[in-house]
């Protein structure tokens, strides 16, 4: 019987264990979507606890406890972070099969050099140790611990960046860049956004009365990001964008519609959401710019959970829409006028693995490897079964040696673990496809598609 989480986790063939510990372990991490906060950065943020650490902000275990009949008190309620720690190592056993269950041991070794298994019998002893190497630590260690060489945050257009340029100026050796996520402009039937508007005018110094004015505003923001480091962007795309795109006038007619306070349907939101990927995803090009759109989330289900606690507190799936034809007229229309940029494709239905890593290939041009990209195992699919189901799907239908890796997408500064998960992964399944005769045992070639992954593409891809 294999030990629980040895040296050779997940590593099946000695390909895997070569390439793992001679290629991919010590590799820096390139974490080009998260959700860290740059001010935690900024101000290099302590920790009280571990519980603070661990479960303030994380919804992924939030959801498990829930599941585990936890009640909302020892989640996001009124009991001590002790109280909440001691709950999530009692009902933590019973995740067996949930990456969540590999994650904490993964960060509790790394981070604490704990080796301790995570249960109701050990809590007392790990919150102790773990809080003794806590209180000599800061977000800036933790994140040159995980040797992260470049972290992307999650940044409003209208945000000033003042935090990012003190992060750049100061002495920490993880560079820290603004991602460009301008979700306030894309929801229109939100309740905010004729305010929202307001607030984007006054940032730009423009007016933003038309369609035509927000794109300008949303333009001169992408320049002022460009200038401080940003590089790439990022879109939600929960609803199905439409086969048909709307002409300008009816785009212009429906923006009007709402700045008086009328509400769109389903289809018109739609049609805007598409006119304005078209528009600003033709500025990224200018930039030479990554556009992300992640795709496939139904957020935010349960209305009293939300009335309670807001948006992105657990309460999310994977949707099940049809997003193809209208993807493809999307990526088709800026292609051809030249101005589609690089692009990734983030999947979040394991339904559409094959779609999207098929899709890919209608946009490759020639002018830079892998220009549109199937995106890392996302949210829902970042397991043992989801990471491997990607690397097999994109080997199957692209190349895979041109694949940028995997991302944190995480608000914990405990997360960076995920990254070793994940080149074990990597490294297992090319070990496998080797065991097999599906590809010569060359160990110069394999390493090169392994560097490439965890970290060379990226940094290329990017322009870091």
């Amino acid at each position: 019987m294999t030990p629980f989480m040895n040296q050779d986790f997940l590593l099946t063939t000695d390909v895997a264990r070569k390439l793992y510990r001679e290629v991919a372990a010590d590799l820096p991490v390139i974490d080009y979507h998260s959700h860290l906060q740059q001010g935690e950065i900024a101000s290099r943020k302590t920790f009280r606890n571990i519980a603070e650490l661990w479960l303030a902000g994380d919804h992924y275990k939030w959801r498990l406890m829930r599941t585990c009949g936890v009640a909302e008190a020892f989640i996001t309620g009124e009991r001590s972070d002790e109280e909440k720690f001691h709950a999530f190592c009692k009902v933590l056993p019973l995740a067996i099969g949930n990456p969540i269950y590999h994650w904490s041991h993964l960060e509790l070794r790394r981070i604490f050099n704990i080796e301790l298994i995570i249960n109701e019998q050990n809590a007392a002893a790990i919150w102790q140790q773990a809080n003794a190497t806590l209180a000599t630590m800061d977000t800036w260690s933790l994140l040159e611990q995980a040797k992260v060489e470049i972290a992307c945050t999650t940044d409003d257009p209208a945000d000033d960046l003042l935090q990012h340029a003190e992060i750049a100026a100061s002495s920490l050796s993880t560079r820290v860049l603004p991602a460009y996520r301008p979700d306030k402009a894309m929801r229109i039937n939100q309740p905010g956004f004729v305010d929202y508007l307001a607030h984007l005018a006054s940032v730009a110094a423009m007016p933003v009365g038309s369609f035509a004015e927000l794109i300008a505003a949303l333009a001169a923001r992408v320049d002022y990001f460009h200038v401080r480091g940003g590089r790439i962007s990022d879109h939600a795309i929960d609803i199905a964008l439409p086969v048909q795109a709307a002409t300008a006038e009816q785009v212009e007619a429906m923006f009007a519609r709402r700045l008086a306070g009328e509400l769109l349907t389903d289809l018109e939101q739609s049609q805007y959401l598409r006119a304005l990927l078209e528009q600003i995803g033709a500025v990224y090009a200018r930039y030479h710019w990554t556009m992300c759109l992640h795709i496939g989330a139904m957020r935010n289900n349960n209305r009293r959970m939300l009335d309670t606690l807001g948006p992105d507190t657990g309460f999310d799936s994977i949707g099940d829409m049809t997003t193809s034809n209208g993807l493809v007229g999307l990526l088709d229309a800026l292609d051809v006028n030249d101005s589609l940029p690089k692009t990734m494709l983030f999947n979040l239905n394991p339904a559409m693995n094959d779609v999207l890593s098929t899709m890919i290939g209608n946009f490759q041009d020639g002018s830079v490897a892998g220009k549109v990209q199937f995106g890392p195992a996302w949210w829902f699919n970042d397991h043992k079964t989801g990471n491997l189901a990607q690397l097999v799907a994109f080997g199957n239908h692209s190349v895979l040696g041109v694949f940028v890796g995997m991302v944190t997408d995480s608000r914990s500064f405990a997360s960076y673990p995920r990254h070793d998960y994940f080149r074990r992964l990597v490294c297992r399944q090319l070990g496998e496809w080797v065991e097999a005769g599906e590809y010569p045992d060359d160990f110069a070639a394999l390493s090169t598609i392994v560097r490439g992954i965890c970290y060379d593409n990226a940094k290329q891809f990017f322009q870091l």
